[in-house]
């Protein structure tokens, strides 16, 4: 037993990657459909032998004439109401209440005497009981009629159509314009009693009692849509059979050769819905799982050996094995949900992305086998693989420089051709006809190649998964034949040479105290090509008596010199650095000051307050370890260059100083980096630039005679 356990404990990784390929297998049966065995379309002569039903199978009505009979039975639906018989009851009472409330505000505006009040109430009310009665009997009217509630019903109805009202046990038919909405009740009610009044004599003095009177706001509904019935009603009525009969078991669906019209089309439609949900039966299932897990196995089989025998390293390497499964499985998960819409799928991504971090040929491997998987269960398995397998291939050599946006834009262009172009060539091959091809499939392929812009991020966010950042991404930027760095070779050669040295110092303490040596180097190649705007400014690109600063004053030099971070970022986003560059170019001076001129300033006006900000980097300050070393790597570098004569003991104080201001003034505060890791960053630059300058120890001068 021990035995065993040391063999487990030692083959534990090699047994951890046979897992994973387990685990793939094991997700991809389970997302796996079950798939019908033919494949046919309208049009097209049936391939196969001829077909004899196995069972007894119902023949189902297509959709088109199962949606014609819902129609036409739906011209008999009529809605159910409900009348609420006690609604005119309590808005009479309402309203009857708000009368005699109006006659009440009414005599208390007319300054009678307490003596008067009382009998001018009730003179104001005999006076108004035509108008009161007359106002009730038009509520009995509206309500009588029905006012029939607001609700999404309504707007499936016509003036026309009939509905089925209830009041307690006696249902009676009516028109829909039979009866008020709430706005027409609304209406009616207001123009009735603006009637009532314009009729009236002018000169009667209780005009303004009667229009202070609002009937209309005592309007409600008193029929209410029934949900419930009118819901059971239309289900009764629709209730039909969504069969048309049945064919037998041993019958012919089709003869081989045979052209498959509407009528055999549906035919068969009905057999593969019957097969499929015989499929589904524990027995079948079983069956069916079994076959799923050979055939899935089988083309996993064949990329772990293609693995092992050209790209063994992946194998060996856990966080890239699961790359590559987890890359598989992503497609073939989310093909299994949008089955009917497979051509929107973009899977020309999966060589674009896959060539991103390895070659050519295992990116066209794994598509292949990806595209295998799908088939299996894609409507039209051979079209699918064959399309899907033509436009990986163009994507792949449609790619040549996959850094780049345009390469991609292209790229996808080619693939919608690609798939345009074969995708038609098939349907005439299949059809020899025009009239048949689907016009769908064309904005299918044209989603599916805008998709292929998501590469970018897609490779982003697996860069940042799985650590595939350094190499790939940054190589090409490292590259000095890059237009950014030929311009600043050529604009601001002292610059240049300054960013090499830095970039040296930078990437040499990165790999010793820890950290991404690579990221750092390229971070340093381009942190100061905003110089390029005003090369001269800069005392490393200027000759030899002449200094442009002697025509500014000290403020506006400082302000010259600041700019070359912003101008820098500005450059780097219109020459689309990625962010991670831009972040070391923002911050390379943290929020230091141009201390030349800052202290120059002041001994000029020492009496005048001064703006600090002006003399000060905007920032932000370092954020992680790789900045914190370029901007100690830039200031050390630049500050040595000021030295006419170079000797131990002057690189020494150099680089106390410079970083340890650096750190009094709180630049590394937000950076993981302690004093061990900047002592070791010392002495690293110490030595790099004593190697530099040939610096020689200076010995004691001998005694003269």
């Amino acid at each position: 037993m021990k035995r065993f356990f040391d063999s487990f404990k030692k083959n534990s990784l090699y047994i951890f990657r046979v897992f994973l390929f387990i685990i793939t297998i094991a997700v991809i049966a389970y997302f796996f459909p079950g798939k019908f065995r033919y494949e046919y379309e309208v049009g097209n002569p049936w391939s196969y032998k001829t077909l004899l039903a196995p069972f007894n199978f119902p023949i189902y009505k297509s959709t088109e004439q199962l949606d014609r009979e819902r129609d036409s039975l739906l011209k008999f639906y009529k809605p159910y109401f409900e009348f609420d018989s006690n609604t005119v009851n309590i808005k009479s009472q309402e309203f009857l209440k708000h009368f005699k409330n109006k006659i009440d505000e009414y005599i208390n505006l007319q300054n009678y005497s307490e003596k008067e009040i009382q009998a001018k109430k009730q003179l104001l009310e005999n006076k108004t009981k035509g108008f009161e009665e007359f106002l009730t009997g038009i509520f009995q009217e509206v309500y009588a009629k029905g006012i029939i509630e607001s609700s999404g019903i309504l707007e499936d109805l016509d003036n026309n159509s009939r509905i089925i009202i209830l009041e307690g046990n006696i249902a009676k038919e009516l028109v829909f314009n039979e009866l008020f909405t709430q706005k027409l009740a609304y209406e009616y009610v207001l123009d009735t009693v603006n009637g009532y009044i314009t009729n009236l004599n002018q000169k009667n003095k209780y005009i303004p009692f009667y229009k202070s009177i609002n009937p209309y706001e005592y309007i409600a509904p008193n029929i209410f849509y029934d949900a419930n019935k009118s819901d059971y009603e239309k289900s009764e009525l629709l209730t039909f059979s969504d069969s048309k009969g049945m064919v037998q078991s041993g019958e012919k669906i089709v003869s081989e050769g045979d052209i498959i019209d509407a009528e055999v089309y549906n035919v068969l439609e009905s057999f593969r819905y019957e097969s499929e949900s015989k499929l589904t039966t524990f027995s079948n299932s079983r069956r069916l799982l079994l076959g799923q897990i050979i055939f899935i196995s089988t083309c996993i089989l064949v990329l772990f050996l293609f693995l092992l025998n050209f790209r063994k390293e992946i194998l060996q390497n856990s966080i890239k094995t699961i790359f590559i499964l987890l890359f598989v499985l992503i497609f073939v998960v989310v093909s299994s949900f949008i089955e009917n819409s497979i051509y929107i799928v973009p899977f020309a991504i999966v060589p674009i992305v896959i060539r991103t971090f390895y070659d050519s040929r295992l990116a066209l491997f794994i598509h292949v086998i990806t595209v295998l998987l799908v088939g299996f269960f894609a409507p039209n398995g051979f079209e699918f693989v064959f399309l899907n397998f033509i436009a990986g291939i163009i994507a792949i050599f449609s790619l040549t420089n996959y850094y780049r946006r345009g390469g991609l834009f292209l790229s996808a262009i080619f693939v919608f051709i690609t798939y345009s172009v074969v995708y038609f060539g098939l349907s005439i091959t299949q059809d020899g006809t025009f009239k048949n091809i689907d016009l769908d499939n064309f904005k299918f392929f044209a989603f599916n190649s805008g998709l292929l812009l998501l590469s970018y991020p897609l490779i982003y966010i697996f860069e940042k998964t799985f650590g595939f950042l350094s190499d790939l991404s940054l190589m090409e930027l490292s590259d000095t034949n890059q237009k950014l760095l030929r311009n600043l070779a050529e604009k601001a050669p002292g610059t240049f040479q300054h960013s090499m040295q830095v970039a040296n110092l930078a990437e040499e303490a990165i790999y010793r105290i820890g950290g991404n040596p690579l990221l750092v180097r390229i971070g340093a190649l381009y942190h100061d090509i905003g110089k390029m705007k005003n090369p001269f400014y800069f005392i490393e690109n200027q000759r030899a008596g002449f200094n442009p600063h002697d025509m500014h004053e000290f403020d506006e030099s400082a302000n010259i010199i600041i700019s070359h971070v912003k101008d820098g970022v500005e450059l780097a986003k219109k020459n689309s650095l990625p962010e991670q560059l831009i972040e070391f170019i923002r911050t390379h001076h943290g929020t230091t000051k141009v201390q030349y001129f800052y202290r120059s300033y002041i001994k000029k006006f020492p009496d005048k307050d001064v703006d600090v900000n002006i003399f000060t980097y905007p920032g932000p300050k370092p954020y992680s370890k790789e900045m914190a070393v370029l901007m100690m790597a830039d200031s050390v570098e630049a500050a040595s260059r000021s030295y006419s004569e170079i000797s131990e003991e002057k690189i020494n104080n150099l680089v106390e100083s410079i970083i340890t201001d650096q750190m009094n003034e709180g630049q590394f505060d937000y950076v993981d980096i302690n004093f061990k890791d900047i002592t070791n960053i010392k002495a690293i630059f110490k030595e790099k630039l004593l190697n530099i300058y040939h610096a020689r120890i200076k010995y004691p001068e001998k005694n003269k005679s």
